[in-house]
């Protein structure tokens, strides 16, 4: 059986196999969004085999697993490693179509050099020779940084958290930037009850700040702030269902944080969007103010089945796409500081495609002068980082907006491999791009195309976020 992986994958014509293979193939990378973990780049150590760099944590295989009716112990219980491969590897050639086939397969090939395709019959053998090249240094965590030419990795980290890990990475010499990114979604869960006052006393602790009100708990996260800050954090991130809306409450919010903060939680729920907006708005004049990117990730509906939310727990793969309304508040939130001259840069990113024009649209809004694409609608994620879900939105966003100032793709991972998303990506857009000229939709300028390839794929990224 012909492998299907080349050289010019996705590459459909000439002009893209010259833009990808010229332009774009060597460029480095930042990784401006990820969830790699920041103690395991600081510990460098090596992973025992395939299963735990590869399986372990990774939503999008639980999901297809189960959608083939595998049993949970083979994909989060008690099985061995090995067990759990061999499942996966039965799997995999019912993929088809789906984007682990590909993903998959880059993955073997870029690091391993593998390049047959995975299925039962050589799941064993695969399996230990991807797990013996694991032992060896050009496969830790900083070989694998290494290796994919990444430049830069935005972590996601807690304001509670003492970066400790970073400030060994940053001290340690290692070549490719590590940088904190502050998510302060837990403090606006006022409605969490016991957990959320737990979480408040992390942060009472971390900062310093004894949190008795509303302004405490400003004063204690911008407290936080200020620490990610001086190590070098420039960049805020947040998921939410939605921006949220200001809504007129018939309480003072600080009282009803107090409340809260007493035990009392008869009040939460219904003042919590009102709580949102308020602190979220302040962080965000913040971010303006130190010269920072805001990031906000709209739209999944999470923990959808109740029963394995309370077997396996929370973010264990039954998350959705949400059909929240978008606009009105997007629109309220932006315009509320843009009025206060106080709107940072920021990256909005859609999980719901019905929302693309949506969000391309709002972004022409608030632009600014002497600012290059200051608002961003951004990359595909999630259920969307495949194909179709880039292409929609590359095409919206070069409708709506201009796709010459984009600042690209990043990995959204907790995976080391994750990093053949960018080759899918720039393969995509090359094509993309080469579709156009070969239809004479676009000059036949394979220079002036390359470059703004380019910038899409790597120079937009360093200028926006100040690398």
């Amino acid at each position: 059986m012909a492998y299907f992986l080349h050289d010019d994958f996705l590459l459909q014509s000439k002009h893209a196999v010259r833009l990808y293979h010229e332009y774009v193939k060597e460029l480095p990378i930042i990784d401006y969004h990820s969830h790699l973990p920041p103690d395991g780049i600081a510990s460098d150590g090596k992973f025992e085999n395939l299963t735990r760099i590869w399986l372990a944590g990774d939503h999008y295989k639980w999901r297809a697993l189960r959608v083939l009716g595998t049993e949970e112990q083979y994909i989060t219980g008690t099985a061995t490693d090995r067990e759990k491969f061999r499942k996966w590897a039965e799997a995999v050639p019912y993929t088809l179509r789906n984007p682990l086939y590909h993903w998959t397969h880059m993955e073997l090939k870029n690091p391993f050099g593998i390049t047959e395709l995975l299925g039962p019959g050589n799941a064993d053998r695969i399996f230990d020779t991807a797990s013996a090249q694991l032992q060896t240094s050009a496969f830790s965590p900083r070989g694998l940084l290494t290796h994919f030419g990444v430049e830069m990795v935005g972590t996601t980290d807690d304001p509670v958290d003492d970066l400790r890990h970073h400030q060994a990475i940053a001290g340690s010499g290692f070549g490719t930037k590590v940088l904190p990114t502050f998510r302060p979604d837990k403090v606006f869960q006022l409605s969490k009850g016991d957990d959320y006052r737990r979480y408040i006393d992390q942060l009472q602790a971390s900062s310093g700040v004894a949190i008795v009100d509303l302004d405490t708990l400003l004063d204690a996260l911008w407290n936080r702030l200020y620490y990610f800050h001086s190590h070098g954090c420039r960049i805020a991130d947040h998921g939410l269902n939605s921006l949220p809306r200001e809504v007129d409450t018939s309480l003072s919010l600080d009282e009803v944080f107090k409340l809260v903060l007493a035990g009392d939680d008869a009040l939460a729920a219904e003042h919590e969007e009102a709580f949102t907006f308020l602190v979220l708005s302040e962080l965000c004049k913040l971010y303006h103010d130190k010269g920072w990117v805001q990031q906000f990730h709209l739209g999944p509906l999470r923990n959808t089945n109740s029963r394995k939310l309370r077997e396996l727990g929370a973010d264990t793969g039954y998350d959705s796409i949400g059909d929240f309304q978008q606009a009105q508040s997007m629109q309220h939130f932006f315009n509320t500081l843009e009025e206060e001259g106080r709107l940072a840069k920021t990256v909005v990113y859609n999980l719901n495609p019905a929302d693309n024009a949506v969000f391309a649209a709002m972004m022409g809004n608030f632009q600014a002068e002497g600012t290059k694409g200051k608002m961003q609608f951004g990359s595909g994620w999630w259920f969307l980082d495949q194909l179709d879900g880039m292409t929609q939105q590359l095409n919206t966003l070069s409708n709506i907006g201009l796709i010459s100032c984009f600042v690209g793709m990043l990995t959204d991972s907790r995976s080391f491999l994750s990093y053949s998303r960018h080759e899918y990506f720039r393969r995509l857009l090359c094509n993309l791009f080469a579709e156009d000229m070969n239809k004479g939709l676009l000059p036949d300028d394979i220079d002036w195309t390359g470059k703004v390839i380019q910038d899409i794929c790597y120079h937009n990224a360093k200028q926006y976020f100040n690398l």
